[in-house]
């Protein structure tokens, strides 16, 4: 019935749509195209922030070529093999210029409310160095991707030593080793790092198909992840057990307790409050020497104290080990198949 009433009513039908049509006017006027200014103000105004809890364990990892490399047991917790927790990521696309929050800028937020101690030498640095345009962090580009590791809780904001402990780690693996034709070999075995991490930042820099060339000649894309991470181990421990690799020593039957790595020594600790530092660039690139294209590793840094308390040969201890000013820098890796 109520179909035919509408019907044979056109004009309260029609008064209805024209009563709607005046109501929405106003509002309508409101509405108004924006220009390239204004859509410029808008944007990198928000972003995403991950609160993270969690425990990695993988039993075996393997890369296979004619022989094989195998990573047992490794697991990533927090102490004692407890959760992994009061992680924050946070997630943004950069606006161009925008300032976003970059290695220890919350450092230097708090230091210029009067919660820190500017006359600490790494607090007046991080200041003077995350301080940018009224804002605390880094400048980016537009289209940068920006992801910034810290802690969802910080503790008390005047105490540095709740910041830099605020996340805490533990990194276990049973054994490495490699296998082929005439059996296995153990690389490492019985690792176990426990320690902090510091402000962490991974960064997509977005440089187009733009390319730039290093000093040693090698040509390099302009869009190239950047890492940047702080980090101490508090405590930690390995046998190495066979010279058949280089990486930072090349020692055969060595067993490390009591490991740190830090940086509180030394000539190079100012602005890392006393945390070892590593920096690296990754990108397309191709060799300037082969001509080779691949993944490029380059302007890779790392600085950190070093302190092996117990250091033993053959199961015998020597003593103990210390560097002081560990620094590898001017590094540069071209990677590609043969």
């Amino acid at each position: 019935m109520s179909f035919h009433r509408v019907f044979r009513h056109p004009s309260r039908l029609a008064g209805a749509c024209l009563s709607a049509t005046f109501l929405s006017l106003p509002a309508l006027a409101d509405f108004r195209p924006l220009d390239d200014a204004s859509m410029a103000a808008v944007t990198g105004q928000a972003g995403v922030s991950i609160e993270l809890e969690t425990k990695l364990s993988i039993d075996r990892l393997t890369w296979t070529d004619e022989g094989s490399l195998s990573v047992n047991g490794l697991r990533l917790s927090g102490h004692n093999d407890t959760v992994l927790d009061n992680l924050k990521l946070t997630i943004d696309i950069a606006g161009e210029g925008e300032v976003l929050e970059h290695g220890f800028s919350e450092i230097a937020r708090r230091a210029n409310a009067g919660l820190l101690d500017t006359s600490n030498p790494d607090v007046a640095d991080a200041l003077a160095k995350y301080s940018v345009a009224g804002s605390f962090g880094k400048q980016f580009n537009s289209g940068d991707l920006v992801i910034h590791l810290g802690a969802t809780d910080y503790g008390d904001p005047t105490s540095l030593d709740d910041y830099l402990k605020a996340v805490d780690f533990e990194l276990a693996i049973d054994s490495i080793t490699t296998s082929g034709t005439d059996g296995s070999t153990n690389l490492f075995s019985d690792i176990n790092l426990q320690g902090y991490i510091g402000p962490t930042d991974l960064v997509i820099r977005n440089g187009g198909n733009s390319t730039r060339t290093l000093a040693n000649g090698n040509t390099v894309s302009g869009s190239e992840l950047q890492l940047d991470t702080h980090f101490e181990v508090t405590d930690g421990s390995l046998n190495w057990d066979a010279a058949d690799v280089i990486l930072i020593f090349n020692f055969a039957a060595v067993g490390i307790e009591g490991l740190q790595i830090h940086n509180r020594r030394g000539n190079d600790t100012l602005g890392h409050f006393g945390m070892a530092h590593a920096t690296a660039k990754l990108s397309r690139g191709t060799g300037a020497t082969s001509g080779k294209e691949g993944l490029s590793i380059h302007e890779v840094e790392f600085r950190a104290d070093i302190d092996m308390p117990v250091f033993k040969v053959g199961g015998t201890s020597i003593g103990s080990v210390q560097f002081t000013d560990f620094v590898i820098s001017d590094t540069t890796m071209m990677v590609y198949g043969h």
